[in-house]
């Protein structure tokens, strides 16, 4: 008789057959197969793998990289597109304007040739002032955010790991700058910085004020991401990881970038995706009181500043810098929605 298993009555392994050979069976629970299924299946996904999982499945969020994609890649190209189209942003077609200087033809003198039309007054062509003036306004509008944040996120975590004194003189610090109303203030300065460094005959660069205007932003700017990053500093100084790190020697600057940064970037990157169309709209607000930037570098609020005298004889003029900045703060706006979203799943709770 041949020995079996006892709790399945399945011939143990390596048991001998009646001509005396070797029987070599797997002893293979019917539990198994499903148990090895769930352990392929369920694979663990750190909380950025599982935002960036949420983010691609949000359409909204799809659409609009899509669309940021489009333009900002117009933007770069700005360069390429006018060699292709064998025209500049500052060439004008005077010989296509009428005697007050108006575009000739339909709609704002749109043709084969000048596909958004013409600009009245100087001829140059709607299209080439959009494509570089994007560039200008993103240009600005990135590095605004970029530098805010940067300052924004260093004084913010060191207020909120620092006690006492110099936590209240950070918070006097942003309190203070918050009081200043910045459309205000931006009048004031721009001028004043400008008169400093150029006398009333000589040419301002545009690069100059290009600076001026980020320098502008980011000195008003950085306080809400402090603020921000100094409240989730707070609530995460005195957690378990913070003290062990103290416990092993670890200094300030290692606790502070290596450990608590780490954990508060999700707020961070939403808060700098957010800041982007709010400094567009407020780039084409300064160039609408004419404090923007200056000719002959192409911005879209200068186009709208430039179109008000001729809304009534030629709408197009305003409609297509107007609609260009609309749909890239749309854009902006709701990539940052789905971003918070996907980044805090708690949110839409």
């Amino acid at each position: 008789m041949r020995k079996t298993d006892s709790a399945h009555d399945v011939p143990a392994a390596g048991t001998t057959d009646g001509l005396g050979g070797t029987v070599a069976l797997e002893v293979n629970s019917p539990v198994d197969a499903p148990i090895e299924a769930q352990k392929k299946e369920f694979v663990g996904r750190s909380p950025g793998q599982l935002a960036w999982l949420r983010l691609k499945r949000d359409r909204t969020a799809a659409v609009s990289a899509i669309t940021l994609a489009i333009l900002g890649a117009i933007a770069l190209l700005a360069p390429l597109i006018g060699k292709l189209r064998g025209m500049s942003p500052t060439q004008p077609f005077t010989d296509k304007l009428n005697d007050f200087a108006m575009p000739l033809g339909y709609a704002g003198g749109m043709n084969s040739t000048h596909w958004l039309g013409l600009e009245p007054g100087n001829g140059r062509d709607i299209m080439m002032q959009l494509v570089y003036g994007m560039r200008t306004s993103l240009l600005i509008a990135f590095a605004s955010a970029i530098v805010a944040s940067t300052i924004g996120v260093l004084i913010g975590i060191l207020a909120g790991y620092a006690r006492g004194w110099l936590d209240t003189a950070i918070n006097w610090v942003i309190d203070l700058t918050l009081a200043f109303p910045f459309l205000i203030f931006a009048l004031a300065v721009i001028p004043i910085v400008e008169d400093r460094f150029f006398g009333a005959r000589d040419a301002i660069p545009a690069s100059f004020r290009v600076g001026l205007i980020i320098a502008t932003f980011a000195m008003f700017s950085w306080t809400y991401t402090a603020r921000l990053v100094r409240g989730q500093v707070i609530t995460l100084r005195e957690r378990e990881f913070v003290e062990a790190a103290r416990a092993a020697g670890a200094g300030t600057w290692h606790i502070l970038f290596r450990q608590l940064l780490p954990n508060i970037w999700a707020p961070i990157l939403v808060t700098l995706s957010l800041n982007v169309p709010a400094f567009i709209t407020t780039e084409a607000a300064l160039a609408f009181v004419n404090i923007g930037v200056i000719e002959p570098t192409p911005d879209l609020g200068r186009m709208i500043f430039n179109s008000i005298a001729y809304v009534a004889s030629d709408p197009y003029y305003t409609l297509w810098p107007g609609l260009t900045i609309f749909i890239l703060v749309l854009a902006f706006n709701l990539l940052g929605d789905s971003l918070r979203d996907a980044l805090d799943p708690k949110s839409t709770r």
